[in-house]
């Protein structure tokens, strides 16, 4: 455990010296936040308008917050460094290492997104503050809670992304896959929350990554329940175990075809 905390300290520290460059990564932030926020003024004639549970402030909220899950993460890169590092032969550098590629790789990428999360954070809360006017109603205890929901949510989405990066072991490219990954929850998972679509796709979102690694925090934040969180937490801990044991039988098994291979 030392190892991947030493990892993730220095990717921490590594950030920290381009501030300025994740800055610029907040100037999309902003305008996807202007767009909705247009989009909901649109939609809510009325302020106090209530649409499948949600009033304007509910909803832009909401969206404030999965963008900021969505941002800090940053999968992209994830998934091209680990795809490039299969398809280059770097990954058999690390077989022998005494730390495992899969924890190397999400502790790393952990640091990473650590430092984005709270600049997108702050600039975020910001920004829903001088478009509403107002914060959520939230607790000591709530916030907190919030904040291990969306630490879950990261490490759920972390692992799924090298989940995906894995594939290359088997496909020359698996960036495509990590496309239709992204898009299916930046389409259906950041813009409406699970409540805004037909009540028989309903179900199948609860069970699909979108309730753990989006809805649930934003959910949380905007109406926070104690029964949703509890249900959201057991979720989010069985998806962690699931991903990660997916991940370890997909990097076993490709590091088997490269010694079969002979590389």
């Amino acid at each position: 455990m030392k190892k991947y905390l030493f990892i993730y300290k220095s990717e921490v520290m590594s950030n920290l010296q381009y501030i300025f460059n994740l800055l610029v990564g907040f100037i999309s932030y902003l305008i996807l936040i202007f767009i909705f926020l247009n989009l909901w003024n649109y939609m809510y004639d009325d302020p106090t308008q209530v649409i499948n549970g949600y009033t304007k402030n509910q909803m832009i909220w909401y969206v404030i917050i999965t963008e900021i899950l969505w941002m800090t993460v940053g999968g992209r890169k994830l998934c091209k460094k680990i795809s490039d590092d299969v398809k280059g032969g770097n990954i058999a550098y690390n077989i022998n290492k005494p730390y495992s590629y899969i924890g190397y790789a999400l502790s790393s990428h952990l640091g990473s997104c650590t430092i984005k999360a709270l600049m997108f954070s702050i600039l975020g809360i910001i920004t829903g503050l001088v478009f509403m006017g107002d914060f959520p109603k939230l607790t000591i205890a709530s916030c907190i809670m919030v904040i291990i929901t969306a630490i879950f949510a990261t490490v759920i989405n972390t692992l799924l992304i090298i989940f995906i990066g894995l594939i290359s072991f088997f496909i020359e490219d698996a960036n495509p896959f990590y496309w239709v990954y992204s898009k299916f929850i930046l389409v259906l998972g950041t813009i409406f929350p699970i409540e805004y679509f037909p009540v028989v796709l309903q179900p199948i979102l609860t069970y699909s990554p979108i309730y753990v690694v989006s809805y649930g925090p934003a959910k949380l934040f905007v109406d926070f329940s104690w029964t949703s969180c509890i249900h959201i937490i057991i979720a989010q801990v069985i998806y962690i175990i699931i991903a990660y044991i997916l991940c370890r039988l997909l990097y076993q098994k490709g590091v088997k075809r490269l010694n079969v291979n002979g590389g």
